[in-house]
């Protein structure tokens, strides 16, 4: 069995005002007996404005979330996904990097993942994002070996490419995981269906923390996220939903169940070249 906790936040615009109340929520899950412990995308700062983020945010070298979030697996020896980081990258454009890091209970990061799609969509008239313009996406798909299990890397958007969790599975991952910042109206009406059809095709635990409500920016902007931190067992049982507000879940993973799955229906060794269209 492992314990893992799915930190579900709120934050706000300043990576200062936020890290104290993620290190609470990490301390309670520790506590608690979680040997994982999950946050959601953005965990350091929600944004609108990219001129706000180009004066709060941070260097990976430098990023103070990352550096006390790694203090703090070390402290609690526990390992630690943070789900994601905005950071400042050195691309001539200037765009950030929105980058997932696996911490070791040591405190090591053992994996980094920069988040493969972007979320240029439009939602309605009144509600459009443009990530791409922000924010430069990464070309590798990422799993990483920890002393429970193999884990695939995600980040929210990424849900909706079906290829890169079958890719996951297939090269190891029995823990995907996809920390996220949903918006309402697709979260509403796609999240848990996404999540359970990934758990479900691939045979893994899908492990997805994520941002809640409305989050305080500067400015007359702002951004609602949809909540509803959710953990789904390899055959497509959602075993935890947090609901809305903030907070820790915690969720018992047998990780035999993973073997089952595959057993029963064991679609990743049944691909076939085809044709066209």
């Amino acid at each position: 069995m492992l314990r893992a906790a799915l930190l579900q936040l709120n934050a706000s615009d300043d990576p200062a005002a936020n890290l104290p109340v993620t290190q609470g929520f990490v301390r309670e899950a520790a506590a608690a007996g979680a040997r994982f412990v999950l946050t959601p995308e953005v965990t350091n700062c929600v944004s609108s404005s990219r001129s706000h983020q180009q004066k709060v945010l941070q260097h990976e070298d430098e990023d103070i979330t990352l550096a006390a979030l790694r203090a703090q697996a070390k402290e609690h020896e526990v390992w630690l996904l943070i789900g994601s980081l905005c950071l400042r990258t050195h691309d001539a454009d200037g765009r950030f990097a929105n980058r997932s890091f696996l911490i070791s209970p040591r405190g090591d990061i053992t994996a980094r993942y920069d988040k493969i799609h972007m979320f240029d969509v439009n939602v309605s008239e009144a509600e459009t994002y443009r990530e791409s313009e922000g924010y430069r996406p990464g070309t590798r798909a990422v799993v990483s070996q920890t002393d429970f299990a193999t884990i695939g890397l995600t980040i929210c958007y990424d849900i909706r490419f079906a290829y890169l969790y079958r890719a996951l599975a297939q090269k190891g991952a029995r823990i995907l995981t996809v920390p996220a910042a949903f918006s309402q109206p697709t979260g509403k009406a796609h999240w848990e269906t996404l999540l359970r059809a990934r758990a479900i095709e691939t045979g893994c635990f899908v492990l997805a923390p994520a941002q809640t409500g409305t989050h305080r920016q500067q400015g007359d902007k702002t951004r609602k996220t949809h909540g509803h931190s959710m953990a789904v067992a390899p055959w497509g049982e959602v075993m935890a939903d947090a609901g809305t507000d903030p907070g820790v879940t915690l969720v018992d993973l047998d990780l035999s169940q993973v073997e089952t799955a595959r057993n029963r229906v064991p679609s990743l060794t049944h691909d076939r070249p085809f044709e066209g269209p």
